[in-house]
């Protein structure tokens, strides 16, 4: 039997691949398009049987593709970017193609894992898997919202989960440009100035502090593995979670990780400041009434659905993300 996985040469995909493989998995189809050809790196120390450019996969789809040998999708293939405006494009790639995939999953009662996104929320104070506390800011956050309706209206033959990944950060992020982790960046910036640029306060936020759910692609794959192994075993779970550590903490919080990771050392955040190694530069004009300064996951359904790892800190999964960066090196 064979499992899909799309999306699998991005980010949190090509995590997957890999967790699956050290799973024993090796009957994987991995589904993407790679005009960016440079992703290829993230699968080469991964085994996969086959690939699919994915708008070769939809064709299969639409003209009739059989799915009685497929074990379980976890659909990961989506554009993440929040600053793209072209919302006929994004509506079509992450909307239309997702409910495409739904219906075959549930034709043929596939289980059927997907990402859906923190973005939902929007503005919200609150992060919990409710409609009341939903309110997208940009179309990228509404083409997940708009699916996640659907999931809940339907009647699934097939356990169907979705994922509010939080602020995802990891190993094989590197493709993804303006929209890699904070992490990344500020090891780059790091690296590159010996400093890194935060920015300076706003809505109420003081320089640095504002905060995110930030979450290692370490724990974001061990969950999704959980459900998959639940569904695989009969024990089945559907429904929409999320998936952040239940913490919130600072964008000097990351830096600090980042450059005491590098150094060696234990620094403050006030140390690093007044060694000019954190910076802080104004608030975009663009990003203002577009971004989020606050997330942490609500996690009240993730417990209740079985999961009970503890997930890493900043502090912990930063430190092992920078480390294993430095050894790539």
């Amino acid at each position: 039997m064979t499992i899909i996985v799309t999306g699998a040469a991005g980010f949190i995909g090509s995590n997957l691949v890999a967790g699956l493989n050290q799973a024993g998995e090796r009957r994987i189809i991995a589904v993407d398009d790679l005009t960016d050809a440079d992703k290829f790196k993230n699968l080469v120390d991964c085994d996969i049987e086959d690939y699919l450019d994915k708008d070769d996969f939809l064709d299969r789809l639409e003209a009739g593709m059989s799915g009685k040998q497929i074990t379980a999708i976890l659909h990961q293939g989506a554009c993440s970017d929040t600053m793209e405006t072209d919302g006929r494009f994004m509506m079509d790639n992450n909307f239309r193609y997702s409910r495409i995939l739904l219906g075959f999953a549930q034709k043929y009662s596939i289980p059927f894992l997907y990402a859906s996104s923190a973005a939902v929320y929007g503005a919200s104070t609150v992060f919990r898997e409710e409609r009341a506390c939903e309110a997208p800011l940009n179309v990228y956050g509404y083409s997940k919202f708009l699916f996640d309706q659907t999931v809940r209206a339907m009647n699934a033959t097939a356990p169907v989960v979705g994922f509010r990944y939080f602020n995802v950060y990891g190993m094989r992020e590197q493709h993804k440009g303006r929209m890699a982790s904070v992490a990344f960046h500020h090891f780059n910036q790091y690296r590159e100035t010996g400093k890194v640029r935060l920015f300076e306060g706003y809505d109420g936020w003081k320089a640095g502090q504002q905060e995110r759910d930030f979450v290692s692609v370490e724990d974001v794959v061990k969950v999704n593995l959980f459900f998959l192994n639940k569904a695989l075993s009969g024990n089945s779970t559907s429904g929409i979670f999320n998936l952040g550590t239940g913490r919130a903490q600072t964008f000097n919080e990351i830096a600090q990780s980042v450059i005491n990771t590098i150094d060696k050392s234990k620094k403050s955040v006030a140390d690093l400041i007044q060694a000019k190694k954190i910076e802080y530069i104004p608030f975009p004009e663009a990003l203002k009434g577009k971004y989020q300064s606050h997330t942490q996951a609500d996690l009240t359904r993730l417990r209740a659905a079985g999961y009970r790892a503890k997930f890493l800190t900043v502090q912990e999964g930063v430190s092992r993300y920078v480390n294993a960066r430095l050894a790539a090196a």
